[in-house]
């Protein structure tokens, strides 16, 4: 039991601390945090609910940011190949540059840099069994 409330306590901390870098990030880019969450998300073409689930929100709160990144001309709606009801969000060249420099940015400082390549892979792997366990 106390070694559970640690560990909650711990993973709590570490959300804490990564949702502050991204924010600090963020500001520093001209962007929000959750703007700043789904262009890091957006790694190729996908569905709103696709970004979302990624983004770990509703499908209406990443409708919101999409709409203010699509009006900065950061990405465009396309029709989806095979879903006719779907789109596919797709980044601009602008989109792309400003994705690419936040990335850089993500990683500096970053609350995870003091752990090495590998350990941030157990780290991983522990975590993704923690969470889809049910």
């Amino acid at each position: 039991m106390a070694a559970e409330r640690e560990l909650c306590g711990l993973v709590t901390g570490l959300s804490r601390q990564i949702g502050d870098h991204v924010r600090e990030r963020a500001v520093r880019l001209g962007l929000t945090a959750p703007q700043a969450t789904a262009l890091r998300e957006l790694t190729g073409p996908m569905t709103m609910s696709e970004l979302a689930e990624r983004m770990g929100c509703e499908p209406s709160n990443a409708t919101f940011v999409i709409d203010k990144l699509e009006k900065q001309g950061l990405l465009e709606r396309h029709p989806h190949a095979t879903d006719r009801r779907a789109k596919q969000l797709v980044l601009t060249v602008e989109g792309v540059a400003l994705r690419e420099r936040l990335v850089e940015l993500l990683v500096q400082d970053s609350p995870l840099a003091g752990l090495t390549p590998a350990e941030q892979g157990v780290l991983q792997g522990l975590l993704h069994r923690a969470v889809t366990r049910r």
